[in-house]
């Protein structure tokens, strides 16, 4: 399991990602995200009514498992990667534009160290502060 902002912080200094070059998880939200969800993550952004399915509250992911953000899971939504061949769903897959930056080694769960772009972790850390 991703073990906080500090580990990711250390990750990234050892990979040589300097402050400078470290990306916001809000930005990234705001980039591709609020469109549709909205700047708070309800779902009710200015794209939103323009849609055939109403986008997800992103603040009740953690509501939805139980209660635990299932960091693994979002980002794999995010990438597109347990989405692919859904042709019902109105998300683009974003994992080519989060690949631009460096990779971190992110333990998804099964304890297994596994590289993972940066921009894919931050978004979801941001989406983790967001749950209500």
């Amino acid at each position: 399991m991703f073990k906080g902002l500090p580990a990711l912080a250390a990750i990234m200094l050892a990979v040589g990602c300097t402050p400078e070059a470290q990306v916001s998880g809000r930005a990234l939200y705001g980039q591709y995200c609020a469109g549709c969800h909205g700047s708070g993550g309800k779902g009710d952004g200015p794209a939103a009514g323009g849609l055939a399915r109403a986008p997800a509250d992103l603040t009740q992911i953690s509501a939805r498992h139980g209660g635990v953000f299932p960091t693994a899971h979002v980002m794999s939504v995010i990438d597109g990667y347990t989405r692919r061949g859904d042709r019902s769903s109105v998300m683009p897959e974003l994992g080519v534009a989060l690949q631009s930056g460096p990779l971190v080694m992110v333990d998804t769960g099964d304890g297994v160290m596994t590289p993972t772009p940066v921009n894919l972790v931050v978004l979801a850390r941001y989406l983790e502060r967001l749950q209500k």
